[in-house]
C-alpha cells in the first residue's frame, strides 16, 4: 500500500502495489487475488492506511473477494465517527473472523459494533523470541558502558510525551547520577513533511534550558531489528509516556516488555493490560513528578527491578512471533475448516441443526508407542516413553475404556493383543485380599501398594462396565462383567465424590443390560443421592458445586447425575446435574469466550474461582463428555457448541493459542503452563484426547444421520 505520490522498492514477495487514493487499484487488487487461487486474505487494518473517507476504499476490495477474509484491527475506537462506524461495519460484515490485540479491543468491538464474542480472536502483538539478558553486554557494544539507561524508541511526535520524561530528569539524576535518557527514532514522516523538525528542536531546547544536556541523548535514525534489540537490551528502564489513553496497541511497549525490561508507562489501554499484576508501573498522564519518582525508585532498587523484569518476561512467552504465527494459523484453519451440514430431524420443527465442524481422524500411533508387554506406561519425556515411572491402573483402565469406546462407536479398533493387555493389567491390579484395585506398579512389575485410591477404583469399574457392554470379544465381555460385580460392593463405603461419579457412569453402562441386578440398581440410587446431598450441603451463594474446592476431572460429577437422570427418568438428578454443569462452564470460559479448564493451581483453594494454570487434557475430555451428555438430555440449549469449544482447546483455541495434538500420530501434550505448553506426551493426555475425539466424532455422526429420529426427552426440566 503506497501513500499518495510515494514510490518504493519492494522485495520479490511483493507482487502488487496499490496507490492509497486510487480506488481502481483496489478493484484490480481484488481481481488479482481472485485469479491467483489464494485460500484466504489477511487484512491488517489501521485508520489512515487506506484511501477514501475513513479508509472506505478498502471495502471496494473486500466486497469483490471470492475467499474468506480475516481482519486484524490495529485500532478499535470507543467512539467512532459516523463515517468510521459505517466503514468498520462494512469491514466486519465482510470478515469471517476479527483479530484484535487486546481485551479492550474485543470489548469495544462488542459494545460499539455488536460483534459476537465467538467472531473475535485476541492475538497479542508479536515480539521477538529474545533471551533474558542483563544490560551490560549491549551497553558495551553501543558505547553506553557505565551509564544507567532509560529508553524510549519509536517515531517522534508530540503525542509521545517525551517532554514529561525530560522534565523528570533532574529528580532522577539526584537519585541516580549516572542516569541517561536515550530517545531513539526518527521524526514521524507526516510531522516531518508538515512541520519539519520543530518538535525535536523544542525538545532539545528544553533539555538545555533545564541543564540536563549530559543526561539526554536524541538518536534521530531508523534502525534495523538487530540494532533495535540491542538498544532495548541495554536499557535499565523503558518508558512510554504517551499523553492519552486511546492507544490500543503499542509495538514499542510489546517489544520492551517481551525482552524483560522494567517498564514505566502512562495508563493507555495497551499498557494497562500488559503491565497489570506488578509486571510494570503505571503513572498519570503528563505527570513529570510521578514519572521521576517511579523511575528513580526502580533505578536504586535492583531487587524490585529484576523481579519486575522476570514477571514481564515470563508472562510474555505466549507473545513471541512463533506463538503469534501459530495463533494466526489456528484462526485461519478454523475459518477454512470444512463443515458438515446436519440434516433436519423430522420431529424437530426448530429448523436445521447447527453445522457440525469436521474433526480429525483417529490416530493411535503414539498410544501404541507408549505400550509394552505389561501395559500402558504412565509418562513420557517429550514423545519418548519414560520407564522410570512405570504403570498405573488409572491409565490402563482409561485405555481399556478407549478400546471399548472405539468398538462401540464403530471406529477402527485397537489391536486385539493390546486390548487384551489392558484387560490383563486391570485383572492383575485386582487384590482379592483387600477387595480393591492396586494402582501404581514399577517398571519391574512390582506393585507399590496393596490398594489404590477410591478414585482409581471407581474409574476402573467404569472401564469394566463399558467393556462388558461394548467390547467386540464375547469372552472379554464376560470377564469384565464378572470382575465388575466383584469390585462393586466396596464402593458403598467410599467417601470420594469422584469415585461415586465414576461408579455412576459405570452403572449407567452396566444397568441397562442387567435390569435384574437389584444390588447394582440400589447402588446407583445410593450414589446419586449422595451426590445430590453433597451439592445441597456445599452450595452457598454463587458456589454451585459438590465440594468446596475445584479439583481434577470436575465435569464427571455433573455428567454422572445427567446420565443417571437420562436412564432412570429422575428429573431432580437432571436439574441438579445441568445446573452444576452450567456453573462449572461459567468458571471454565475465558472472557474472550474460549474454553479455559480449571488449572491444577486451583487445587485446595476453598470456594474461590479457579486459577488458569496448569491446564490439563483430562479436564477437556471430561467437559466434552459432560456437555454431550447434557445435549442428549437438554435439547433446547447449546451444549454441542460448548463441547466443541472444549475440544477446540486441544486444537489451539486456548490461552496460549497452541495446538496440543499431532494429528498424524495422535500424540497430545500434557497441558499448558502459564508461559508454554508442557512438551511431554504422557498416557493420560493421549487417552484423554482420543476419548474426547471419539465422542465428538460419534456425536457428529449421529447428528448427520438423516435416518435417525431422536425421541423427545421424557423429563420436564426447569432452570
Amino acid at each position: 500500500m503506497n501513500d499518495s505520490g510515494g514510490t518504493y522498492v519492494y522485495p520479490a514477495p511483493v507482487r502488487l502495489q496499490l496507490r492509497d487514493d486510487m480506488v481502481d487499484d483496489y478493484m484490480q487488487a481484488a481481481k488479482f487475488l481472485n485469479r491467483s487461487g489464494f485460500d484466504l486474505v489477511s487484512l491488517q487494518h489501521e485508520y489512515g492506511i487506506f484511501g477514501g473517507v475513513a479508509g472506505s476504499h478498502i471495502v471496494e476490495l473486500l466486497s469483490r473477494l471470492e475467499m474468506p477474509v480475516v481482519t486484524t484491527l490495529h485500532t478499535v475506537l470507543a467512539s467512532p465517527s459516523s463515517d468510521q462506524h459505517d466503514v468498520m461495519s462494512r469491514i466486519i460484515e465482510r470478515s469471517s473472523k476479527l483479530v484484535v490485540m487486546s481485551e479492550k479491543g474485543r470489548e469495544f468491538l462488542r459494545t460499539s459494533h455488536g460483534v459476537p464474542a465467538h467472531d473475535i480472536d485476541v492475538i497479542a502483538h508479536g515480539i521477538p523470541d529474545f533471551p533474558f539478558l542483563e544490560s551490560t553486554g549491549a551497553k558495551q557494544k553501543l558505547g553506553f558502558e557505565g551509564r544507567t539507561v532509560i529508553l524510549t524508541f519509536g517515531l517522534l511526535s508530540p503525542s509521545k510525551g517525551i517532554e514529561t520524561v525530560i522534565d523528570a530528569m533532574p529528580e532522577i539524576i539526584r537519585s541516580c547520577p549516572t542516569a541517561l535518557y536515550v530517545v531513539l527514532g526518527a521524526t514521524h514522516p507526516n510531522l516531518l513533511r508538515d512541520q519539519g523538525e520543530t518538535y525535536r528542536d523544542s525538545l532539545t531546547a528544553r533539555v538545555r534550558a533545564i541543564g540536563v544536556d549530559d543526561h539526554v541523548v536524541f538518536l534521530n535514525q531508523f534502525v534495523d531489528l538487530p540494532t533495535l534489540l540491542d538498544f532495548i537490551s541495554m536499557c535499565d528502564v523503558y518508558v512510554t509516556p504517551y499523553l492519552n489513553e486511546a492507544q490500543m496497541t503499542s509495538g514499542t511497549l510489546a517489544y520492551s516488555y517481551g525482552l524483560g525490561k522494567a517498564v514505566v508507562s502512562t495508563p493507555y489501554w495497551h499498557a494497562k493490560e500488559l503491565l497489570a499484576d506488578e509486571r510494570g508501573i503505571l503513572v498519570p498522564f503528563g505527570n513529570s513528578d510521578a514519572i521521576g519518582k517511579e523511575i528513580s525508585a526502580l533505578l536504586v532498587n535492583d531487587v524490585r527491578r529484576h523481579a519486575m523484569r522476570k514477571r514481564a518476561y515470563a508472562a510474555s512467552r505466549s507473545m513471541t512471533w512463533p506463538q503469534a504465527a501459530r495463533a494466526y494459523l489456528t484462526t485461519f484453519e478454523a475459518v477454512l475448516r470444512p463443515t458438515i451440514i446436519g440434516p433436519i430431524d423430522p420431529s424437530d420443527r426448530r429448523g436445521p441443526r447447527p453445522r457440525q465442524p469436521s474433526l480429525p481422524e483417529i490416530r493411535t500411533d503414539h498410544l501404541l508407542s507408549m505400550c509394552d508387554s505389561t501395559g500402558l506406561l504412565q509418562h513420557a519425556v517429550h514423545g519418548i516413553p519414560d520407564r522410570s515411572h512405570g504403570y498405573c491402573v488409572d491409565d490402563n483402565a482409561r485405555a481399556l475404556l478407549l478400546a471399548s469406546s472405539l468398538a462401540g462407536a464403530g471406529e477402527t479398533r485397537l489391536p486385539e493383543m493390546l486390548t487384551t493387555r489392558f484387560a490383563a493389567f486391570v485383572q492383575h491390579a485386582w487384590n482379592p485380599d483387600t477387595q480393591r484395585f492396586r494402582n501404581f506398579m514399577s517398571y519391574d512389575r512390582r506393585w507399590l501398594e496393596d490398594q489404590g485410591s477410591e478414585d482409581s477404583h471407581g474409574r476402573t469399574l467404569w472401564a469394566l462396565a463399558v467393556c462388558a457392554t461394548n467390547d467386540a470379544d464375547r469372552a472379554r465381555r464376560t470377564w469384565a462383567k464378572t470382575l465388575f460385580k466383584a469390585a462393586l460392593p466396596p464402593v458403598e463405603a467410599f467417601t470420594s465424590p469422584r469415585a461415586w461419579a465414576f461408579t455412576l457412569l459405570a452403572l449407567d453402562a452396566y444397568c441397562p443390560s442387567a435390569v435384574d441386578d437389584v444390588s447394582a440398581n440400589r447402588m446407583r440410587a445410593v450414589l446419586a443421592d449422595r451426590l445430590m446431598t453433597a451439592l445441597a450441603v456445599k452450595r452457598a451463594g454463587g458456589w454451585v458445586w459438590f465440594e468446596d474446592v475445584l479439583a481434577y476431572d470436575n465435569a464427571r460429577l455433573p455428567q454422572a447425575l445427567i446420565q443417571t437422570a437420562a436412564t432412570t427418568g429422575t428429573t431432580r438428578y437432571a436439574v441438579a446435574g445441568l445446573r452444576s454443569l452450567r456453573w462449572l462452564m461459567s468458571q471454565q470460559t475465558a472472557p474472550s469466550g474460549h474454553f479455559r479448564p480449571v488449572g491444577s493451581d486451583s487445587f485446595g483453594r476453598r470456594n474461590r474461582p479457579p486459577q488458569a494454570f496448569d491446564q490439563q487434557p483430562v479436564e477437556a475430555a471430561a467437559t466434552i463428555s459432560a456437555c454431550l451428555a447434557a445435549a442428549r438430555l437438554d435439547k433446547q440449549s447449546d451444549w454441542p457448541r460448548t463441547a466443541m469449544s472444549a475440544f477446540d482447546w486441544f486444537l489451539g483455541k486456548n490461552d496460549l493459542r497452541v495446538s496440543l495434538v499431532d494429528p498424524e500420530t495422535g500424540a497430545c501434550m500434557d497441558g499448558l503452563h502459564s508461559d508454554r505448553p508442557n512438551e511431554n506426551r504422557g498416557a493420560e493426555s493421549v487417552v484423554s484426547y482420543l476419548l474426547g475425539l471419539v465422542e465428538m466424532r460419534r456425536h457428529a455422526e449421529i447428528s448427520a444421520n438423516v435416518d435417525r429420529v431422536r425421541p423427545p426427552s421424557s423429563l420436564a426440566l426447569s432452570a
